[in-house]
């Protein structure tokens, strides 16, 4: 008998990779290459390859599953009472299924095509209702990376908005210590003086703004009402960062007149994860709302007058005002932030007055209970949080605890502190109770924890979807009709340029809901996290081998942040060396947004770098401003391929120029997939690089994050890579845990150890194989604006589409007109404006991308009716796209047929996606904005 030598359980091969053998045979005549190793020597310069492939041979589903189980078993769940901004929470089972697990949700892109993103704008929609009406502040964003980001990005806020003139700022030492971490780190490289002090010690007249923790890390209520009038007679901002469950039942910031909020919506039904992901978020006063970082969605109307919604008021954003933004947030929280909404709709306001008043009940009895048999406990006032001191039995203490399964909170060398949270109940605090030597149940009548004042008397959540039927059946439709408004990555290729669509695997996905690592504290005991520090070390060292780095940071919790703590790394290398003074960096016109951004925000002066006609770094301008800039030249800042599609073959050049002249090389990660096993960014000249693991690394976008940007350096810059308050290091930290999102590690791990290093390497040629392939299948339709010195494009082209303007077909038109054919647009207008970039991705199949092409030359051959006459120049299926299924059964007044408008030949007549809205209006949205949930008056009226 003669055995198959078809492996079912390849899953580089059979799972991740989309073409088959045959197809990828089929695809390679067509490119008229003998083998895919003819085409990787045709596209990538042989002076930049890497000698060794990668060396880890892989595991199937099963293998990878089974060893995941065995590292979970290294990490010791206990009940974590050590609160500082992280909580125990339950998730509910149809949140948990119906979102967080469900594709349709975790695969979407973020969303700046707003017709095919209604479901999850609604849902960030209603997080930002939430947020603003549980801080009593009118406008909130779509959520930041984490709390203390959130805190650092007010701050720099309150640098923008502040009428005062003086140049500190105030930070409450009763705030988180990891959000005074990350604000010392983020003002230091600005020059903002960070004062860290007792409130009763604030000097208004002397700082431009404040922030204090509500309530604060020891527990502690306070009425900050004095406090912020006085900031404001001073014409400074004030800032509260606060708890959304605690605002259930205190006093709303926006009632003490604060003017930005801060905080972590993770206790609202999101897993603490080992450190996230979790939804930040911030809410201000309306005059402040153009110099707020992050996405808004607001409401606007699409083409027939119904209510729609889309990012508002863009052009704060990064990729359009680059060093000039309001921050370099790319990334946010918005798959998190879509589940706490949810959390919100599930319970409603008298369900989380429930859940917070039961907290409350059961930290107010176990108070009391303590201070009865004698403890010192000195809060006085409190939500759910209070601080015992304890003396010299602070260690014993902490033993006794853990040995009921219980994490308190060391503070200082003498005191403990312990917050409760919803999983706990009445044998926890009896377990609390032991821990103290105390025997007995806490009293049972529960008095109010905090002066009758701060009781909040103000209604929220009062618009009708928090108070809709809480049947499951009701709540699960819900999140059906939303998603099902939405075009993911589970309906259909999803072809953005510098995005990496690709498959993010269901086995991959698995374990980031597993108990031993959802529910582990960031700051639990080492002891406690050996499977998270298993998985994290060996994450490490295989990108550490695929990147020719030496050492890797962990804790960038997204590829700006990654670009951030490279750039503070560099810096912090130079000040040791006593080149401080180095502030200049050089960084190409067509770089991504965020590199201008994250450069401004580390206090560096940026130099633009001109383009060569054919898409590369002018060589010579390069050279002529790292001379100019000399002893000030700290980096320079540059993408591989290039932004362009290519692998620029002068690289190697471009990173000696800048060593000549004392500079260091910052490669960003954005296009790694077309690196994985053929070169190495760490041997062509790199220093530093971050990596976006939502990319090439298999973690799912989520409508727009979570992601993770760790940090690969050269080991002469290893000593300066971020440190922790928890962990130690020498610089601050960026992120607000030592690991960032480290749930979602384990996907990135689970790609990797299931590719293997060839898999690896083979997606890597596959991905250039796809880009290539669509490039050859357009040609003659759409130019590809820059391709290497053989003709090839890397992992992504750019069409351009600039010359049917003269038609008035815009990059607009075509894109919305790819919705009608069950499609995402690719990136528009970036990095050249008026074209189109393109990127398959190694996961999708030959019938996905010949489906796509049939789609384009399809729009081509509507232009080119256009640009002859034969159909309306303002009234054709490109400029009413996208057409919906109001259009199909409305009257039709339109001169081509309902079949051309509707069912172009790429759609799917039977599984045909229809978009929910037609073309949204921007600039409407623009000028009326609503940044919350509008009354369902609005939706009526529209209906009429």
């Amino acid at each position: 008998m003669t055995y198959s030598t078809y492996n079912p359980y390849d899953f580089a091969n059979r799972r991740h990779i989309g073409p088959s053998p045959s197809e990828m045979e089929a695809m390679l005549q067509a490119l008229g290459v003998a083998s895919l190793e003819e085409l990787i020597d045709q596209t990538v310069p042989q002076g930049i390859r890497q000698d060794k492939p990668l060396s880890w041979a892989p595991l199937s589903e099963g293998e990878m599953l089974a060893h995941l189980r065995k590292a979970a078993g290294g990490n010791k769940v206990l009940t974590s009472l050590i609160g500082q901004g992280y909580y125990g929470t339950v998730t509910p089972p149809a949140i948990q299924r119906n979102v967080l697990e469900n594709p349709g949700w975790y695969t979407a892109y973020t969303p700046y095509q707003p017709e095919i993103a209604q479901g999850r704008l609604e849902a960030l929609l209603n997080f930002q209702t939430m947020v603003a009406d549980l801080t009593g502040l009118p406008i909130a964003n779509a959520s930041l990376l984490d709390e203390s980001t959130a805190c650092a990005e007010a701050m720099v806020m309150a640098k923008r908005v502040a009428k005062s003139k003086a140049a500190a700022f105030f930070v409450d030492e009763n705030c988180h210590p990891q959000n005074i971490a990350v604000m010392q780190t983020r003002a230091a490289p600005l020059g903002i003086k960070v004062v860290v002090g007792r409130p009763d010690a604030l000097d208004p007249a002397a700082v431009f703004g404040a922030i204090f923790q509500y309530p604060g890390t020891y527990g502690d209520v306070v009425d900050y009402t004095g406090s912020i009038t006085a900031l404001h007679e001073a014409k400074a901002v004030a800032i509260l960062a606060t708890d959304l469950l605690a605002l259930t039942m205190l006093r709303e910031p926006g009632a003490m007149r604060a003017d930005i909020a801060v905080g972590s919506a993770q206790r609202f039904g999101v897993p603490m994860g080992y450190g996230g992901p979790h939804a930040a978020f911030m809410s201000c006063r309306d005059d402040y709302k153009r110099s707020m970082p992050g996405r808004i969605v607001g409401v606007s109307i699409d083409a027939r007058g119904n209510p729609a919604y889309r990012l508002a008021l863009q052009t704060r954003e990064q990729h359009i005002r680059r060093e000039k933004a309001t921050s370099n947030v790319c990334t946010a929280q918005a798959l998190l932030a879509v589940m706490a909404s949810m959390y919100a709709v599930f319970h409603g306001p008298e369900g989380l007055r429930a859940i917070a008043e039961r907290v409350h009940g059961l930290t107010e009895r176990l108070h009391r209970a303590l201070r009865a048999a004698g403890a010192k406990v000195l809060t006085e006032a409190f939500f759910d949080t209070i601080t015992v001191e304890v003396g010299v039995g602070q260690a014993g203490i902490l033993a006794a605890a853990r040995l009921e399964g219980l994490n308190l909170r060391r503070v200082g060398t003498d005191r403990v502190g312990i917050s409760l949270d919803e999983t706990c109940d009445e044998r926890v605090c009896m377990r609390v109770l032991r821990a103290f030597g105390i025997d007995g149940v806490p009293p049972h009548r529960e008095r109010l924890g905090f002066p009758q004042p701060m009781l909040r008397d103000v209604d929220y959540l009062t618009h009708p979807v928090f108070h809709m039927n809480r049947a499951e059946t009701e709540m699960m439709r819900y999140m059906r009709r939303l998603a099902d408004r939405d075009l993911a990555l589970d309906r259909a290729m999803i072809p953005l340029g510098s995005c990496t669509m690709k498959l993010n695997a269901a086995a991959e996905m698995l374990p980031i809901t597993w108990p031993e690592f959802a529910n582990l504290h960031p700051f639990a005991p080492a002891d406690q996290a050996q499977g998270y520090a298993e998985v994290i070390d060996d994450l490490a060292a295989k990108l550490c081998e695929i990147t020719g780095y030496d050492a890797m940071s962990m804790q960038p919790n997204s590829g700006a942040q990654g670009e951030y703590a490279g750039l503070l790394t560099i810096q912090a290398w130079h000040r040791s060396r006593g080149e401080g003074a180095r502030d200049i960096c050089l960084i190409p016109m067509s770089a991504h947004g965020t590199n201008p951004a994250s450069a401004q925000m580390c206090g560096m002066k940026v130099v633009a770098v001109k383009s060569a006609p054919n898409g590369d770094i002018d060589l010579d301008d390069f050279r002529d401003k790292a001379a100019s800039a000399g002893d000030r030249l700290a980096a320079c800042m540059i993408t591989y391929p290039s932004t362009h599609g290519v692998f620029e073959e002068t690289v190697r050049e471009v990173c000696k120029i800048t060593h000549d002249h004392g500079g260091q090389v910052y490669i960003d990660g954005a296009n790694l997939n077309a690196m994985v096993g053929l070169v190495k960014p760490g041997e062509i000249g790199g220093d530093v690089s971050h990596l976006n693991l939502h990319k090439t690394f298999a973690i799912p976008h989520g409508g727009g994050g979570p992601g993770m940007g760790p940090i690969g350096v050269g080991a002469h810059l290893a000593p300066f890579l971020p440190g922790h308050p928890e962990t130690g290091g020498a610089e601050g930290p960026v992120s607000a845990a030592p690991f960032g999102s480290a749930s979602i590690l384990l996907i990135s791990w689970a790609y990797c150890v299931m590719m293997g290093g060839a898999g690896l390497t083979q997606a890597t040629r596959v991905a250039i194989l796809n880009a290539n392939y669509i490039a050859a299948r357009l040609k003659g339709a759409y130019e590809v604006l820059f391709m290497g010195n053989r003709g090839r494009v890397a992992h992504e082209c750019i069409l351009d589409t600039r010359p049917f303007a003269k038609a008035g077909i815009t990059v607009d038109d075509i894109a919305k007109r790819l919705i009608d054919n069950g499609f995402h647009a690719p990136t528009m207008s970036w990095p050249v404006a008026g074209t189109l970039m393109v990127e398959p991705t190694e996961s999708e199949t030959k019938a996905e991308i010949d489906r796509f092409v049939t789609a384009m030359l399809a729009i081509r051959a509507e232009i080119a009716a256009v640009e002859a006459g034969e159909i309306d120049a303002a009234n054709n299926p490109l400029k009413r796209a996208p057409h919906t299924v109001e259009d199909l059964v409305a009257k039709w007044d339109r001169p081509y047929s309902r079949e051309q408008g509707c069912f172009p030949p790429a759609s799917f007549r039977t599984d045909k996606y229809w978009p929910p809205v037609g073309r949204v209006d921007n600039v409407y949205g623009d000028r009326n904005l609503v940044c919350t949930c509008p009354p369902m008056e609005d939706y009526a009226e529209a209906a009429e």
